[in-house]
């Protein structure tokens, strides 16, 4: 049984890297989109208010703080926090989606480590960064718990990690949910803004989210379960962080699917 699931999840993440890889060029546009608005103060603003809390430090010393950015795309993080100060490496499997990020991140790209790895295998040495830092990632894995455990090996003791996320396609299997997207896909065109939602092989992920064992999971709870068992001296939920670091069309697109942001201290 250990050996067909094995050989699910390794045919999944292999569909899972060719989206991906397909997908850079458009996720980057998007991007481009989030650092020409408001959306680079609002996430920069959050970002830097939990690190330098943590840490109990001043704006001058946040070049003393290494993170990494696992699933960095096409850099939208990791080029904000570089803006900042910090130390960042820029992590993903698409090779695509770090040229992307090279390329975003201009001037600033000398500054960042941009490097190919897997999630749920990563290649760095136990206590390596002092911030771990995943948007959007955590729902997309086939193995998240092995993710976790990985992202918790590479951060120092005492450190911090910052996972945002959502219940990104919990309508394909919540009749709710989905009536809730539809309402969501509805206001949007009302509105005349850009759906976010309807894309080029959008069905092609559609079929992938349904075989990811998070689609459909309780969540943020399912993540808090996995990081007691995983034995972190503290975590801390909080819901619907978009609305602090969101765009107003941001808000209309995701209405029925709240980002969270969950807080752990190794």
């Amino acid at each position: 049984m250990q050996e067909n699931r094995a050989s699910d999840d390794k045919t999944l993440s292999e569909r899972n890297y060719e989206y991906w890889l397909k997908r850079a060029k458009g996720y980057s546009e998007v991007n481009k989109e989030e650092l020409a608005g408001i959306q680079r103060s609002t996430w920069a603003k959050l970002l830097d208010g939990e690190i330098l809390k943590h840490f109990g430090i001043s704006g001058s010393d946040r070049s003393s703080i290494s993170i990494l950015d696992v699933g960095a795309g096409p850099g939208f993080l990791s080029i904000i926090l570089t803006e900042l100060g910090y130390q960042v490496t820029a992590a993903d499997m698409a090779e695509t989606m770090i040229e992307e990020a090279k390329e975003n991140a201009g001037e600033l790209s000398s500054r960042i480590s941009f490097c190919r790895e897997d999630a749920m295998d990563l290649s760095f040495a136990d206590q390596s960064f002092d911030v771990v830092i995943s948007r959007n990632l955590t729902w997309n894995l086939p193995d998240p718990e092995k993710a976790y455990s990985e992202w918790l090996r590479v951060m120092k003791n005492k450190g911090l990690m910052l996972v945002f996320d959502a219940n990104w396609y919990a309508f394909l299997v919540d009749e709710k949910k989905k009536a809730e997207f539809d309402d969501d896909r509805k206001n949007v065109a009302s509105l005349g803004l850009e759906d976010y939602n309807i894309g080029e092989n959008f069905d092609i992920m559609d079929e992938i989210a349904r075989c990811l064992p998070l689609t459909g999971a309780d969540r943020p709870e399912w993540d808090e379960s996995i990081f007691t068992k995983l034995g972190v001296s503290h975590i801390s939920t909080t819901g619907d962080i978009g609305s602090m670091v969101y765009s107003e069309k941001e808000k209309v697109n995701y209405a029925s699917t709240p980002m969270f942001m969950i807080k752990v201290v190794k």
